[in-house]
């Protein structure tokens, strides 16, 4: 069993999720009723939510997206942010750029990340990671056509360095995600049916849904048992990741080829 730091529950959680396309325009728009299930729980402060993208909206993103074509061309940050302050009375942030080595990041308890590349989720755990680094969680979440995993982790940092039984992070049990040399070099799908294709309606939702369902248990009742998840849509199947505090051990023992064994069973 893993036990939230008693400070997050004594003042605004400071979020930071990093990319709102598929995966993180499908988690954020779920945030907010997080924040209000916080606050009615009598949490202090809720949420205090940036979102950081520094792409533009296309009429592909359309299809599965919750854009629409009259946004074309809009900062996906920015269109995210100020739907959901107006609609909810909310003062969350957007920051239209993208992450890279040299971000300064904003300070943050929590970063989601919804990249969809290794290359950036390789730069957010150079981030997060090392003395300076201050960042309570990290979430990361990915998928592919019909597949996807989350994973919540406590990076090695200024602020993690002393924890007995750290949540190891998504690179630390599965290093290949962070591998740039395994990026897809085919570039953005440039159609709207080559978009459904590659993936399939709904994996970022039902991906999303989990990580919320997560972070409410967290946030709600301060303690988790299991700190991700691999979720299969096409066949319906979830397997937890356990909090376990040999887990680590237990994995590196067995190597490579346990990991590879976990993520087919995802």
């Amino acid at each position: 069993m893993h036990v939230l730091d008693a400070e997050l529950l004594r003042r605004s959680v400071r979020v930071l999720v990093v990319g709102c396309g598929g995966n993180g325009s499908a988690l954020i728009s779920g945030l907010p009723y997080l924040h209000q299930a916080m606050l009615v729980a009598g949490h202090p402060g809720g949420l205090d939510v940036m979102v950081m993208d520094g792409d533009v909206i296309s009429p592909t993103n359309c299809v599965r997206q919750p854009f629409t074509s009259s946004e074309v061309g809009l900062s996906k940050a920015v269109v995210t942010i100020t739907r959901l302050n107006l609609f909810w009375g909310l003062r969350w942030t957007a920051i239209p750029s993208f992450v890279s080595t040299s971000t300064k990041l904003p300070d943050a308890d929590l970063i989601i990340s919804c990249v969809d590349t290794r290359a950036a989720r390789a730069d957010l755990a150079e981030l997060v990671t090392g003395w300076r680094s201050r960042v309570y969680y990290w979430m990361d979440l990915g998928n592919s056509s019909d597949r996807g995993q989350l994973v919540l982790g406590q990076p090695w940092n200024g602020r993690n360095r002393q924890s007995a039984w750290r949540l190891r992070t998504a690179p630390e049990l599965f290093p290949e995600i962070t591998l740039a040399s395994l990026d897809a070099d085919d570039g953005p799908s440039c159609s709207a049916i080559e978009a459904l294709e590659r993936q399939e309606p709904f994996v970022n939702q039902v991906l999303a849904q989990h990580a919320l369902a997560l972070l409410a248990r967290l946030f709600r009742y301060g303690r988790i048992e299991h700190h991700g998840a691999f979720i299969d849509v096409a066949n319906s199947r979830v397997h937890p990741l356990v909090v376990s505090p040999d887990i680590w051990s237990r994995m590196r023992r067995r190597g490579r080829r346990h990991v590879d064994v976990v993520l087919r069973a995802g």
